[in-house]
C-alpha cells in the first residue's frame, strides 16, 4: 500500500511536503485571528487573505511556464526560501504589535507570488520522483500529506492561537517552508527534459493554452472549480471564522472544523492509495455531493458538532476528487507540457477566489451570512450535477495498470 515511500526521491518530497503543509494548516487558522487582533474587520480579513492568491492567479502561468524550462526542484526550493521569509517577518510584526493589515496583506502578496511558482512545479516533479506504476499512489500519499497537516495543523493552530497568538503561529509555518526547503535539496538526479526547443516564452505558454482547451473535460472541469472557490470557499473561509467566533466559542471551534475537514482528507487519501475508478472524473462528480452538506449546515445554524461531522465528509470527498484529478491531469497531459498545463489549471480555478474572498463580507450584508452559505450549498449541487451529466467528463477514463487493481464501474 505504500511502495511509493520505498522510492528515495518520493520519500524526500513526501517528508518535506509534510512539515510544510503542516505549518500552512496552522497559518490558516492564525490569519484569519491575527486580522482581528489588530482590529480588523471582515472585509479586512478577506483583503489579506485575497492579497495571497491574487498573485497566484497573476503569476500561475509564468510560474508553468519557467517550471517546464527550469530543473523544478530549484524553483521550489527557492519558493520555500521566499516564503520562509515573508512569514518570519510577519510573526515578528505580529509579537511586537506593530503590525497593520496592510502590512500582512503586502507580506500575503509576496508569498502568494512564490505560490504560484510553486504549485506547477510540484505537479510536474511529482512524476519524476516516482515510478509510473506508484503514481496514483504518490497523489494519494501527497494528498493524505496535506490532509495530515490540516488535521494536526488545525487543531494545533486553534490552540497555539488561543494560547499565545497567532504571530508565534505563523513564524513556526516560516520555518516549515524553511525545513521543505532543506529535504528539496537532497532530491538527486530528476530528469526532466528541456520544453523550450527554441521557443520563447508566449509560444511556450500558446502551447500549454493549445494542450488545455484541447482537451472540453479539462477546461469544464477547471471552470466548476472556479465557481466552487468564488461562491463555496470564499464564504467558508472567511464567514466561517466569524461564525466560530461570535457563535461557536472561538478559534477551537474553527480549528475543530478544520480539523474534521482534514481527517476526512486523510481517509480519503486512504481510499485513494487503492481506488481507480474506470471513469475518474464521473466519479468526481458524486463525490461533490458530498461536500453540500457542510455549507447547508452553516446555512441551517447548526451547530459544532453538526459541522465537524459534515467537515468530515467533505474532507473525504475533497481528497479523493483531488486524488483522482492530479492522476487524471498526469496520466493524460504530455510530461514536457505539464506544469505548463496545470498552471492553466490552478489559474483558471482560483481566478475568482481573491474576488470572492473580497466579497464574502459585502454578500453576508446582503445576504446575511446564513443566506452565503445557503447559496454555496446551491452552487455546489449544481456544480455535482454538472459534472455528472456532462459526456466530456462521462467519457474519460483511466489509463489501465498492468497489476490488477481496485476498479469500480459507476454509472
Amino acid at each position: 500500500m505504500f511502495s511509493a515511500l520505498r522510492e528515495r526521491q518520493f520519500r524526500l518530497l513526501f517528508i518535506g511536503q509534510s512539515l510544510s503543509l503542516l505549518g500552512s494548516a496552522v497559518t490558516t487558522i492564525a490569519l484569519a485571528f491575527a486580522v482581528y487582533s489588530i482590529g480588523g474587520s471582515n472585509f479586512d480579513v478577506g483583503i489579506v487573505m485575497a492579497a495571497a492568491l491574487v498573485p497566484v492567479v497573476l503569476f500561475l502561468l509564468v510560474g508553468g511556464v519557467w517550471s517546464d524550462r527550469l530543473p523544478r526542484q530549484w524553483v521550489m526550493m527557492i519558493a520555500d526560501l521566499v516564503r520562509f521569509v515573508c512569514q518570519v517577518i510577519m510573526a515578528a510584526l505580529l509579537i511586537t504589535h506593530v503590525a497593520t493589515v496592510w502590512e500582512l496583506a503586502a507580506l500575503q502578496f509576496l508569498r502568494g507570488t512564490a505560490e504560484a511558482f510553486f504549485r506547477p512545479a510540484l505537479t510536474g516533479v511529482v512524476p519524476l520522483t516516482v515510478s509510473q506504476e506508484n503514481l496514483q499512489q504518490g497523489n494519494a500519499l501527497r494528498g493524505m500529506t496535506e490532509s495530515i497537516g490540516v488535521t494536526i495543523g488545525a487543531a494545533f493552530g486553534g490552540v497555539l492561537v488561543a494560547a499565545v497568538g497567532p504571530g508565534w503561529a505563523i513564524g513556526l509555518d516560516g520555518l516549515t517552508y524553511l525545513a521543505s526547503a532543506g529535504f528539496l535539496w537532497g532530491l538527486r538526479g530528476l530528469e526532466q527534459g528541456p520544453s523550450s526547443r527554441g521557443e520563447d516564452f508566449l509560444d511556450e505558454l500558446r502551447e500549454g493554452w493549445r494542450e488545455f482547451v484541447s482537451r472540453t473535460w479539462l477546461w469544464v472541469m477547471v471552470a466548476l472549480a472556479a465557481f466552487f472557490h468564488l461562491l463555496m470557499m470564499a464564504p467558508l473561509m472567511v464567514l466561517g471564522p466569524r461564525v466560530a467566533n461570535e457563535e461557536l466559542g472561538g478559534a477551537v471551534a474553527w480549528g475543530a472544523i478544520m480539523a474534521a475537514l482534514g481527517a476526512g482528507e486523510i481517509l480519503g487519501g486512504i481510499v485513494g492509495l487503492r481506488l481507480k475508478p474506470a471513469r475518474p472524473l464521473l466519479f468526481c462528480g458524486w463525490l461533490a455531493l458530498i461536500e453540500a452538506p457542510l455549507f447547508a449546515f452553516f446555512a441551517l445554524g447548526l451547530g459544532t458538532p453538526a459541522l465537524v461531522g459534515a467537515a468530515l465528509f467533505a474532507g473525504v470527498s475533497a481528497a479523493l476528487m483531488n486524488v483522482l484529478w492530479e492522476t487524471t491531469l498526469q496520466e493524460q497531459v504530455p510530461g514536457e507540457s505539464l506544469s505548463r498545463v496545470s498552471a492553466f489549471d490552478w489559474t483558471g480555478s482560483m481566478a475568482f477566489y481573491p474576488l470572492g474572498l473580497v466579497l464574502a463580507g459585502p454578500l453576508a450584508a446582503v445576504l446575511g451570512i446564513q443566506g452565503a452559505f445557503a447559496l454555496a450549498t446551491f452552487v455546489a449541487l449544481a456544480s455535482a450535477a454538472a459534472e455528472i451529466a456532462l459526456p466530456d467528463i462521462r467519457r474519460v477514463r483511466r489509463r489501465r495498470a498492468h497489476a490488477p487493481e481496485l476498479v469500480v464501474q459507476e454509472g
